[in-house]
C-alpha cells in the first residue's frame, strides 16, 4: 500500500522540527534553509502552514527533466532525485506548479522530498502531528478542496462580521 504525507496545518505550531529533521537527515546540519519541508507563515492570521512534494502522479518535475535524473521509487511511490545523474539545469523548479523543488547551492542539484524511503523524518519530528504519513487514498484532491472550501468560508464569515 502506498503512503503520502499528511499535512495538517490545523495542528501546526510553526516549530520548524520538520526542517531541521529534514535538513540533517539529507544534509547533515541543522538548517531549515536546506529542508525539503517548508513551513509557511501567515503573519496576519497567526497561522502556520508546513508544505513539501506533493509526489504528484503526473509530476511534471520528471517529465521535464531533460536528463531523466527524476524517477519513482517503486516501493514508496517517491518521485526521487538522483544525485549522480542531476545536472543542475533546474528545469524541474520551473515545471513544479508548487515550487517544491529547490536547488542546492552547495552541491549544484536540485532536492525534493523523497519521503526518506519510507520514514519519514518530519514525521517523527511533529511534536503536534501536524504531519502524518498515512495511506495515500486517504491524501489527495478531495481533502484539499474539503479544506479550501472550509478556509474561505471562514474567510467570508471575518469578512461580513
Amino acid at each position: 500500500m502506498q503512503k503520502s504525507l499528511y499535512l495538517d496545518a490545523e495542528k501546526c505550531t510553526g516549530c520548524l522540527q520538520c526542517e531541521l529533521a529534514c535538513s540533517y537527515e539529507h544534509e547533515g546540519v541543522f538548517n531549515p534553509v536546506k529542508s525539503s519541508i517548508k513551513v509557511f507563515t501567515l503573519h496576519d492570521e497567526g497561522r502556520f502552514v508546513p508544505y513539501t512534494c506533493t509526489q504528484c502522479d503526473e509530476a511534471w518535475c520528471m517529465t521535464a527533466c531533460p536528463v531523466d535524473a527524476i524517477s519513482v521509487d517503486k516501493e514508496t511511490g517517491a518521485k526521487v532525485v538522483s544525485m549522480t545523474d542531476c545536472v543542475g539545469c533546474k528545469v524541474c523548479t520551473i515545471a513544479c506548479p508548487f515550487g517544491t523543488i529547490n536547488y542546492n547551492t552547495s552541491n549544484g542539484k536540485v532536492t525534493k522530498c523523497d519521503l526518506c524511503g519510507g520514514d519519514p523524518e518530519c514525521v517523527k519530528a511533529c511534536p503536534t502531528e501536524a504531519i502524518t504519513y498515512v495511506a495515500a487514498d486517504a491524501t489527495g484532491h478531495s481533502r484539499m478542496r474539503d479544506w479550501a472550501v472550509k478556509t474561505d468560508a471562514g474567510a467570508q464569515n471575518e469578512a461580513s462580521a
